[in-house]
């Protein structure tokens, strides 16, 4: 059994810090379905807790290959 890729910001498929296309490729996602449910979702809370996430996450998460 194969081991699933590790959580790491994307260095190729970047818009702002990767974080998303990271997050895309982890799960074998489309990168641009992930951004646009990201905005969808940080639209409809506000906007405020989806940016705090996204800043979290850019600290948090390591930069990939």
């Amino acid at each position: 059994m194969s081991q699933p890729r590790p959580l790491t910001r994307s260095l190729n498929d970047r818009v702002v810090a990767g974080v998303l296309a990271g997050i895309a490729r982890r799960f074998g996602w489309n990168p641009t379905w992930v951004r646009v449910g990201y905005i969808v979702v940080s639209v409809l809370s506000a906007a405020f807790p989806g940016l705090l996430v996204y800043l979290v996450l850019w600290l948090v998460m390591p930069e990939g290959d």
